[in-house]
């Protein structure tokens, strides 16, 4: 998709939650892919963590990083699958938002080019809630770059054309 040269770039300051009961600091390389591609693309790093997959830890982090004012967009990894301890979904369910269903089923076509069927396993799922975009990728490196890539890295840009995620921000809490 074309990148309108004159319209000016803006920045979306973007919190990075990983979600593992395993992961620390040093294994978290879908974090870093996320952070690396987002600060390359000219984006603000606003926040980073990781937490388990507990519904309740999740719902709060989700809920302190919406009401932050220095937050326009979270960008979660891990915690999608079909699994018993995954519940991403369920804690952007719990939070009480808008659905954005076409960003899961285009994670999975685009996901699908490269991991085929295994995509079915995926819950990817992204929200708006009072005003603040979340998107759910799945913990794999490989479906950080898919999710960047292919979705987040042109609706991200206030240059995409003929639409993009960041010219709708003001709108996001109109009633």
């Amino acid at each position: 998709m074309p990148i309108d040269e004159s319209r000016p770039f803006k920045p979306v300051r973007i919190a990075v939650l990983t979600i593992s009961d395993t992961r620390g600091p040093a294994e978290d390389k879908s974090g870093d892919v996320l952070v690396e591609r987002l600060t390359q693309a000219g984006h603000i790093l606003a926040a980073r963590t990781i937490c388990r997959d507990e519904l309740d830890d999740l719902a709060a982090r989700f809920h302190n990083w919406v009401d932050d004012p220095d937050i326009d967009c979270v960008i979660s990894t891990g915690g999608t699958g079909v699994t018993g301890r995954d519940v991403t979904p369920e804690a952007l369910q719990a939070l009480g938002g808008k659905d954005i269903p076409g960003f899961g089923e285009l994670f999975r076509w685009l996901s699908y080019q490269t991991i085929g069927t295994s995509t079915i396993q995926s819950r990817a799922c992204a929200v708006v809630v009072r005003g603040t975009y979340i998107f759910a990728l799945p913990g794999s490196t490989g479906a950080v770059k898919d999710g960047w890539d292919g979705i987040l890295a042109p609706q991200l840009d206030s240059r995409h054309a003929p639409c993009n995620f960041v010219e709708l921000m003001p709108r996001l809490r109109e009633h």
